[in-house]
């Protein structure tokens, strides 16, 4: 799953961003009070949300420390060039169902340059020839095509999400995905899939530190940096100013 983890940890680096410098409807301020429209499953969310947590601390963060304590820089952004190079595919499509062909010829073209040149994407060749990285996803067409995101929903394991996210990552990673599509030993499979987990959480390891002890609130940070964010890319960047503020 390329892009989606790299997405979901991006999260916790937008959260502590705007835990200084953004309050949320008070929302951070009565941890009891805290459910509102976007959020009709709140207690279920912050069940799932601590789990998430509790599996962070005790498995995926030790792990993901180990990881890049023994991977060379090189060989470790080699592994997440790779895994970007792979993401690439699921943007070139949503960037074609959303009738932006002018990016979906530069995510062609950095497919090719990538998989060529940069020796199956281990190297990122494409951001040096001025084809820059664009993030699309199937959740992300279906808010380009006019549907709502639907309440806010915390996935286990991966963390936040919303109804319209979800059922986009399920058709992404069904029928885009090329690891999904392409190979089909499970073992294999299974290993990529760890890989580029372990490798997406030690990319953030900072990011998740800071967040630790600059939020008051973890999950609400979380929840509303998240649900920005995703408006953010649904808008290409230019959000309606009165729905990214609300």
């Amino acid at each position: 799953m390329p892009d989606l983890l790299r997405t979901l940890s991006l999260t916790l680096f937008i959260s502590v961003t705007t835990a200084g410098c953004a309050s949320f409807g008070g929302a951070a301020d009565d941890n009891t009070n805290t459910r509102d429209a976007h959020d009709p499953f709140e207690p279920y969310n912050r069940a799932i949300h601590n789990f998430n947590q509790s599996f962070d601390r005790t498995v995926a963060k030790p792990v993901a420390e180990t990881y890049q304590t023994v991977m060379p820089n090189w060989a470790n952004k080699g592994v997440t060039n790779f895994f970007s190079n792979l993401g690439d595919v699921l943007v070139l499509t949503n960037n074609l169902l959303q009738l932006k062909f002018q990016q979906a010829a530069s995510d062609a073209a950095r497919i090719l340059f990538n998989t060529t040149a940069g020796l199956l994407g281990f190297i990122d060749v494409a951001s040096h020839m001025d084809l820059p990285k664009h993030n699309e996803d199937f959740g992300q067409t279906l808010g380009y095509w006019g549907v709502p995101s639907g309440p806010y929903f915390v996935l286990p394991f991966l963390g936040p999400s919303t109804i319209r996210d979800t059922a986009g990552m399920a058709v992404d990673y069904t029928y885009v995905d090329p690891v999904t599509n392409n190979v089909k030993h499970v073992n294999s499979r299974s290993a990529l899939f760890l890989i580029n987990f372990v490798d997406a959480r030690a990319d953030f390891l900072g990011a998740s530190r800071l967040l630790e002890t600059a939020a008051m609130d973890p999950y609400i940070y979380t929840r509303e940096a998240y649900l920005q964010r995703r408006q953010y890319y649904v808008y290409d960047g230019d959000p309606p100013l009165n729905d990214f503020e609300e």
